[in-house]
């Protein structure tokens, strides 16, 4: 049996980020399987990703939402990602946060385009995670970012 890959989305993201998560999974790993689960709300993921893994036996998990630009949504998603942490130690495997956080960027055009990189490069990791663990190992110390501009290495 191949690896089985879990993708929780919301409603509220302004961006469909499963469809960039789920066309790197397709070009890098063309077997495997994708559960799908969309929730309301970026509070919502934590249980979202604990039955992927759980329930559809999923390998591993993304967790991708867009919190707002307000103090309440950085505070969502601060929650939700302690969430996400306590579903990981709970199921003993790993959901990927993907958040997309409305300050990272000025423009609807700059959040569209760093939707699309963290989601796409993440699914990638989770690929790698399964399947090629050498790859992330080749970028370890690397400085490696998804959605911004590499911070590179520092060498010394």
């Amino acid at each position: 049996m191949g690896i089985r890959i879990g993708i929780a989305d919301t409603m509220f993201a302004r961006v469909d980020m499963k469809k960039y998560a789920i066309g790197a999974i397709r070009e890098l790993a063309p077997d495997a399987q994708i559960e799908l689960v969309t929730v309301p709300g970026i509070k919502d993921l934590p249980v979202a990703c604990k039955k992927l893994l759980e329930e559809k036996h999923c390998d591993i998990a993304l967790a991708l939402g867009m919190p707002g630009a307000e103090p309440i949504d950085s505070q969502c998603a601060h929650e939700a990602s302690l969430g996400i942490q306590q579903a990981m130690l709970m199921s003993n495997k790993h959901i990927l946060e993907v958040f997309v956080h409305a300050f990272e960027a000025k423009t609807d055009r700059g959040l569209l385009a760093i939707a699309k990189t963290r989601s796409y490069k993440h699914a990638q990791n989770a690929v790698w995670m399964l399947s090629k663990p050498e790859e992330l190992a080749k970028q370890a110390g690397k400085g490696i970012r998804q959605g911004h501009p590499d911070a590179g290495e520092i060498n010394g």
